[in-house]
């Protein structure tokens, strides 16, 4: 393997890092009071070329590798950790209707997302049922050219902002489980949908909620992959992902730690600078280095799915553990800050309940590590 950036990718990754720090950092905060992201945050991504760089040009996009995609989730990260995971959401829902949907029907859609037009937010989650995703209840039952939807889908990030939805629904028995389940592209302003919006404690901007149907009609030529066979085509889409999400989360924490080296270089106690003092500096150290391996992880997960080869021990790697060291480092630097990281001043509190949510949405650290057993077990045993 070879991580060494290509010239157009470093051009792309200082284009992003230039954008993140000089457009959307300042915005960051108040992104959460105004509780969204601004369309024209989202038109800027889109003539960027930062929206679903990885589709053919045709579709909007410029064909860019998986690694590049990484590489401009990392730098917008850096800026503004919501509007990152905006553009994350937007490939993998992308990569999902790409791959799987009737491209007639789906590119009038992909090239409205590559444009920053629309919003696609993906439906899994239901009330009883978030990691057990396979036990889906929400019922597609087919009548002439169309399906009929009803039931509900919970959890759902940009629930009352998104224009469409990646939906799974129930098509076949329950008994079936997984190999019973079809997903479907649905308008979210079709006839019979309601949606609410939660109060969490972060990712406002981004924001969580619930999506009502009640006999909704979907069009047979919206159904993504094959009847009964959705969930488990689908799904392989989210080890990338994850991977993603493992660098949304660690590109926050990098920008948190380095604005903390820069503190404790500069701050004063006892005569010395707080750098002197190991108490202080060693978890620091410490912190940098699961960083850097997490990282590295997440960009060998990238470059794996670039080459066509497994990855999904890995993505699965990414998922639990760089959120969780991006936490953690956040933590540290929260408390290396003293009152001042206390304090809503700056944009430290605010990304560690950002960051913590990815802790939880899209795979708990249980399922990821059932996955990475299972996975070894099979190799190994």
């Amino acid at each position: 393997m070879d991580f060494t950036r290509t010239s157009e990718q470093q051009s792309i990754y200082d284009t992003a890092l230039r954008f993140a720090r000089e457009e959307l950092a300042p915005r960051y905060q108040s992104n959460e009071v105004d509780g969204c992201i601004d369309l024209s945050v989202r038109k800027k991504l889109a003539e960027l070329g930062f929206i679903c760089s990885e589709l053919p040009e045709e579709l909007g996009g410029s064909n860019q590798d998986f690694v590049t995609v990484g590489l401009i989730i990392d730098a917008l990260s850096q800026g503004d950790f919501n509007v990152s995971y905006l553009v994350l959401l937007a490939s993998l829902n992308a990569q999902i209707i790409h791959q799987h949907m009737d491209e007639q029907y789906a590119k009038e859609w992909l090239v409205g997302m590559t444009k920053g037009e629309i919003i696609t937010a993906l439906a899994l989650t239901e009330p009883d049922h978030g990691s057990d995703a396979a036990n889906i209840q929400l019922k597609a039952e087919k009548s002439g050219d169309h399906y009929i939807l009803n039931g509900e889908k919970t959890s759902i990030s940009m629930a009352d902002q998104a224009d469409a939805a990646v939906v799974f629904g129930r098509t076949g028995s329950v008994e079936a489980g997984a190999h019973g389940i079809s997903a479907f592209l649905v308008a979210l302003d079709s006839p019979g949908i309601s949606r609410t919006r939660f109060s969490d404690m972060g990712e406002v901007p981004i924001g969580r909620g619930s999506i009502f149907f009640d006999n909704v009609k979907v069009p047979a030529t919206h159904l993504i992959g094959a009847e009964n066979k959705g969930f488990t085509q689908v799904m392989q889409g989210f080890d990338f992902s994850r991977a993603l999400i493992g660098l949304q989360c660690i590109a926050a924490a990098q920008q948190t730690l380095k604005e903390t080296w820069k503190y404790i270089s500069e701050r004063k106690t006892f005569g010395q600078t707080l750098s002197n003092h190991q108490g202080v500096s060693f978890p620091l150290a410490e912190q940098e280095t699961y960083l850097y391996a997490a990282r590295d992880l997440c960009y060998k997960t990238l470059w794996l799915k670039t080459a066509g080869l497994p990855h999904t021990k890995e993505a699965a790697m990414c998922k639990w553990w760089a959120p969780k060291a991006a936490y953690d480092t956040i933590y540290q630097c929260l408390l290396s800050h003293g009152h001042a990281g206390y304090s809503k001043d700056l944009p430290i509190e605010q990304r560690l309940r950002d960051v913590l949510g990815l802790q939880i949405g899209d795979g708990t650290a249980q399922i990821m590590k059932m996955v990475i057993a299972r996975h070894s077990l099979k190799e190994n045993v």
